[in-house]
């Protein structure tokens, strides 16, 4: 059974959420602010976390950011107020997996949450070559697992997403736009930046020298390839 937390200061938002999603058949734990729900968060039981910008004690988009800087990769779903379009860019810079804008329909809710559940899964089970290695980078596809002169490197959701597409497209130049459609999805509004910024922070993890990449490439004016051997 998969396990959700709701981080939500609203009372009556929060019951709500915890019945439809017990309803559905889903394992639910709850806090009603930031910092109780990030302790909460970092526990290994939790399957997806679904977490308000606007709470008490520790807002959203700090919670995200510290569970991702602990490496901490749940799936996270941000609430955010209407029209608050920054905020949707800074959670997904953050390290949030996708957004739902308030007032919300409980059916939209649930369709995201199970198409993060169908991404993962779908990652986990391909079949094929999924072992990747070279110059002291390994990277296992299947187990979602990245590794750097045998040390384990925690990548973000996304940031795995972006290395995973990259390695499926092995010395093809890949634009922005595919990049987005294919780790972020068709549906979520996000631009160019948001894939440059996780791919600063993925070349950090994963290269020698940042500044001098040997691994992913920048395209001038169209956007990455993966050029390892």
């Amino acid at each position: 059974m998969k396990k959700i937390l709701i981080v939500e200061d609203e009372e009556l938002i929060r019951m709500a959420l915890e019945d439809d999603f017990r309803f559905e058949g889903y394992e639910v734990d709850s806090a009603s602010n930031g910092r109780i729900g990030f302790e909460k968060a970092k526990s290994p039981n939790v399957d997806l976390i679904i977490l308000d910008i606007m709470l008490p004690e520790m807002n959203g988009l700090d919670v995200c950011k510290s569970l991702r800087m602990k490496g901490v990769n749940t799936p996270i779903i941000m609430l955010t107020a209407k029209g608050q379009e920054i905020d949707k860019v800074l959670g997904l810079e953050m390290g949030a997996d996708d957004y739902v804008t308030k007032p919300f329909s409980p059916r939209e809710l649930q369709a995201r949450v199970k198409a993060i559940f169908r991404r993962t899964e779908n990652a986990s089970g391909e079949q094929g070559e999924h072992i990747f290695t070279s110059g002291g980078l390994k990277v296992d596809i299947n187990q979602y697992e990245c590794f750097k002169d045998g040390e384990k490197v925690s990548l973000t959701h996304h940031e795995f997403g972006l290395l995973k597409y990259l390695l499926q497209n092995k010395d093809r130049v890949i634009d922005r736009d595919e990049l987005l459609d294919e780790v972020w999805g068709k549906d979520i509004a996000v631009g160019p930046r948001t894939v440059d910024t996780h791919m600063a922070n993925l070349r950090k993890k994963i290269e020698e020298n940042p500044s001098d990449p040997k691994f992913i490439l920048s395209v001038r004016g169209v956007g990455y390839k993966f050029i390892g051997r």
